[in-house]
């Protein structure tokens, strides 16, 4: 049976990607090394590179908030997160695939989306079996 926890704890954890996720875009706009959002053309590899890296890490962080908060079974959640977080990915691969020519970007959000979802949740995992290990 799902409850309003279980939910809450996908949520929550799909929240935490998008607002990091968004934050981390805005500040590196702000500050000038990312082009605006509207123009998908003008980022380099390397800065593609560098936001599949930050959101990697985001995601992972996404991965641990929903396992942390799940009310049982955490890495159930888990993969429901990641499978979300895969089929958004993939809509958003098929809306911007024609504005940039850098589609290995796109790809690369949906092929990591599980994994690290589910890293995250084996690190709340981890932490709980071996409370207080560096």
């Amino acid at each position: 049976m799902i409850t309003f926890k279980s939910i809450g704890a996908v949520l929550a954890g799909f929240l935490t990607v998008v607002v990091l996720s968004i934050g981390t875009d805005f500040v590196l706009e702000s500050l000038g090394l990312f082009p605006p959002q509207n123009e998908p053309a003008s980022y380099t590899w390397g800065m593609l590179l560098v936001a599949l890296i930050y959101r990697m890490c985001f995601t992972v962080a996404g991965g641990y908030v929903t396992a942390k908060l799940a009310p049982a079974h955490p890495m159930r959640h888990v993969i429901i997160l990641g499978i979300i977080g895969m089929t958004v990915g993939t809509l958003g691969a098929i809306v911007t695939w024609d504005m940039t020519p850098e589609h290995w970007y796109p790809v690369a959000l949906v092929i990591t989306a599980l994994p690290c979802t589910w890293f995250g949740g084996r690190l709340h995992s981890n932490n709980q079996q071996n409370p207080g290990t560096p």
